[in-house]
């Protein structure tokens, strides 16, 4: 398969507007006083399915099962709640689980691997723990460890209406919006 032939993509579910900009804002300190910038090549989102390579010539039957998936799932709440880690390098809001998130992650889940026959993806002793990362790649276990010191007691509540599906491409810098599938199921 030759680079130009397909692109990265990942699933995600975006916060509103403000959400984002608060979030986004997090990020920066991060980068800024903690040395970690990785976390700026995208916008604040909570991945359903982690980047898969995609033929550019597939992108009609990647779009419709997006659509069918976010056909068969209505909006829902996600509440966002405090900080947590994963050791040692990642920092991140926590997402409060909820049936309808873990409903959509396993449609999403069961969709990639047996319609769309996405192989390359680890689906084994693959845990869904939704966060929205603020630090991770450049994050060094020093900084990291000054980093969770002052965010481990941090209080952060937040709430948005998950209204779309995002799929989003890389362009050789960084992650952009490439669709966005309304969730609607009536």
């Amino acid at each position: 398969m030759a680079a130009k032939d397909f692109h990265l993509y990942f699933l995600a579910l975006i916060p509103n507007h403000d959400i984002v900009k608060e979030l986004s804002e997090l990020k920066e300190y991060f980068a800024k006083a903690y040395d970690s910038k990785a976390s700026l090549n995208s916008v604040p989102h909570i991945t359903l399915h982690m980047p898969f390579k995609w033929r550019d010539k597939k992108l009609g039957q990647l779009h419709s099962s997006l659509k069918k998936i976010a056909n068969s799932t209505k909006p829902f709440q996600v509440k966002l709640v405090n900080f947590g880690c994963f050791e040692p390098k990642t920092i991140y809001v926590d997402v409060e689980g909820s049936d309808e998130l873990n409903f959509l992650q396993e449609l999403v889940h069961k969709e990639f691997k047996v319609n769309l026959k996405l192989m390359n993806a680890n689906y084994k002793n693959h845990t869904f723990h939704p966060h929205i990362t603020l630090a991770f790649r450049g994050l060094t276990k020093f900084n990291f460890k000054l980093a969770w010191e002052e965010f481990k007691e941090k209080k952060y509540n937040s709430q948005f209406e998950a209204k779309n599906l995002c799929l989003l491409k890389h362009n050789g810098i960084k992650w952009e919006i490439e669709e966005e599938f309304p969730l609607k199921m009536d």
